[in-house]
């Protein structure tokens, strides 16, 4: 896996924002709050994405995985991982060594991103900039108010205008690299039991099982 889980999760977190600081581009803003009450009216979010990551060389690494989400409670599948939270526990589910290893779910932090909030990211610590848009999408760029805590300096969201969801995210980090995440699919509300978020340990014969609690 070329990246590590913790950048993926922050990466599609920002799917989410909602920036609060004054002197905000109106427009943005505008956009951004209808965003916002449409995501947060789902009780649920099931999603499929794709990110490609571009190095300073040109070269490029791509995958794809899924999330849904269920209030405080989520399950990520990435290559080679199956990452589950029923809110208070994760099970990080590593399907070739058939090892699970368990862990508190770790909450607040300025950094503290999750897939609980990946649709909802731009609501706070960041300024806004409409950039533009043509018939079907609207560009906003996004600048972290502490620039000095995060490894990327700008993102853009892109976003479908009919649908009031975000369509792609475009990550610029400082070290010259970019990230971008495409929603491929995406539906709200649909009915989720809690027990998808709840790794079951007796359905995978002989697994290792490591708890970091």
């Amino acid at each position: 896996m070329f990246m590590k889980q913790s950048s993926i999760i922050a990466l599609l977190a920002i799917v989410s924002l909602s920036a609060s600081a004054q002197d905000q581009d109106p427009k943005a803003k505008k956009v951004l709050d209808e965003l916002s009450v449409k995501t947060k009216a789902f009780t649920t979010i099931k999603a499929e994405f794709s990110w490609v990551v571009e190095k300073k060389d040109k070269s490029k690494d791509s995958q794809s995985g899924k999330i849904q989400t269920k209030g405080a409670k989520y399950k990520l599948e990435i290559p080679g991982h199956e990452i589950y939270c029923d809110g208070k526990t994760v099970w990080d589910f590593i399907k070739d060594a058939n090892e699970v290893q368990i862990k508190d779910m770790e909450v607040g932090g300025d950094d503290a991103i999750s897939p609980t909030n990946i649709f909802t990211i731009y609501e706070k610590g960041f300024k806004y900039k409409f950039d533009g848009e043509d018939a079907a999408t609207q560009t906003i760029s996004l600048f972290p108010t502490n620039p000095d805590k995060k490894k990327f300096h700008t993102i853009k969201l892109t976003i479908d205008k009919a649908k009031k969801q975000i369509s792609s995210v475009k990550m610029f980090m400082k070290d010259g690299t970019t990230q971008t995440y495409t929603i491929k699919t995406f539906s709200g509300s649909t009915p989720i039991a809690d027990t998808d978020f709840v790794f079951d340990t007796k359905a995978h014969k002989g697994i290792s099982i490591e708890d970091l609690r």
